[in-house]
């Protein structure tokens, strides 16, 4: 079927995500792996989980990477390791998942939030300088859906004021610009492989990059409740370990998560030529913006007038979709101690208010993605 053809009532339903998809032809070789392991007893740290290290630091073009229990304490961590606390500030965007800036307060540290780009949905480079203080300790960019976010002006930026730079790579793992990977060209790089994620683990886990020895070395005491050696504890840490059924799991998928980007991009270019020949595009739904290096898309999120309402009308036709984020961080109850209101941060506001995520993944097919895109079009020719 083409989409010229698609009636409203051919349209068909289409899941936001296929996770059984990408696990399938990867099912012999893990479940064997997983027997091994279960069968060796070995299960928390150890060789396994420093191969998958040694593998993924290799594959992201840094020197060190450490394997932790979540992306969330991947940002923990590091900035512990950088002494973050009361009294400092860490900035970040507004626009993101709550993971960000939550950890900046769960350390006693001020969350210093900036506005956005309208066309990356990544850091107004020019209202993240702005914002520096000399209680300022680190910057904290988050590569959002998939795309890197400015490095070379915020690296810029971190060198004229003497901070080191903590990238939320989360939803960017892939991402490149100019040969340098996400993750890897900050002082930290954070990374999650929640399920959902393009590289994604059967349930939570996350790695944390490191530029130099000495912050590998105090980020892996800290994983393990600052342990120097057995029951020696020079520093106050956690338990933010990676366990071996993970590692092993994040190692088989790694070998492949070229390929499943090459087919994140494929789907997100014929999603943009099919909003094309539906009329949609720019006139009525504004599509991603691919403006620095290599796009990922984790997710394929267009701005769409009346957001809510689509989402309900797809919903009822059984299509997929999400919207991340519907409130800006500064607007969250908890941070209200902050003194945000509204307009404070317009761009991030309307993003708040447009962004919709349609299905994406690598198995989804245009079949697919001809409904989904019909189904919008349904949505605004009524």
């Amino acid at each position: 079927m083409k989409l010229t053809e698609a009636k409203p009532d051919q349209i068909i339903p289409v899941p936001p995500l296929n996770l059984a998809a990408n696990f399938t032809p990867l099912r012999d070789e893990i479940i064997a792996g997983v027997t091994e392991i279960m069968d060796s007893g070995y299960y928390v740290l150890g060789p396994r989980v420093e191969a998958f290290e040694a593998d993924l630091a290799k594959y992201c073009g840094s020197p060190f990477a450490l394997g932790v229990s979540s992306g969330t304490d991947a940002l923990l961590v590091a900035l512990m390791a950088l002494d973050i606390g009361p009294g400092d500030e860490v900035i970040c965007p507004a626009f993101t998942f709550f993971g960000t800036a939550g950890v900046i307060a769960r350390l006693g540290a001020k969350p210093v939030f900036c506005d956005i780009d309208p066309d990356t949905f990544n850091v107004d480079i020019a209202d993240l300088e702005r914002r520096i203080t000399p209680k300022t300790r680190a910057l904290m960019p988050v590569h959002l859906y998939g795309q890197l976010a400015d490095m070379d002006e915020i690296l810029s930026i971190a060198k004229r004021h003497k901070l080191p730079v903590v990238e939320d790579a989360a939803q960017a793992v892939g991402a490149t610009h100019n040969n340098r990977m996400a993750g890897a060209i900050g002082d930290f790089g954070c990374l999650s492989f929640y399920p959902t994620k393009n590289l994604g683990a059967i349930g939570d886990a996350g790695a944390l990059l490191c530029q130099t020895e000495e912050s590998f070395t105090k980020a892996r005491s800290l994983r393990l409740h600052g342990e120097t050696k057995k029951y020696h504890h020079r520093l106050i840490g956690g338990n933010f370990r990676i366990d071996v059924l993970q590692a092993f799991i994040l190692q088989v998928k790694l070998r492949h998560i070229d390929a499943w980007t090459e087919q994140r991009r494929a789907v997100a270019d014929r999603y943009t030529k099919l909003f094309a020949e539906a009329g949609l595009a720019p006139e009525l739904v504004r599509l991603p913006i691919a403006r620095i290096g290599r796009h990922v898309y984790h997710q394929y999120v267009i701005r769409a007038p009346r957001r809510d309402e689509l989402v309900a009308f797809l919903t009822e036709r059984k299509i997929g979709s999400g919207v991340y984020y519907p409130i800006p961080l500064h607007l969250q109850e908890c941070f209200a101690y902050l003194g945000g209101k509204a307009g404070d941060l317009p761009e991030s506001e309307r993003a708040a208010k447009e962004v919709l995520a349609l299905p994406m993944y690598p198995e989804l097919t245009e079949a697919q993605q001809i409904s989904v895109v019909a189904g919008i079009r349904a949505f605004y020719g009524r």
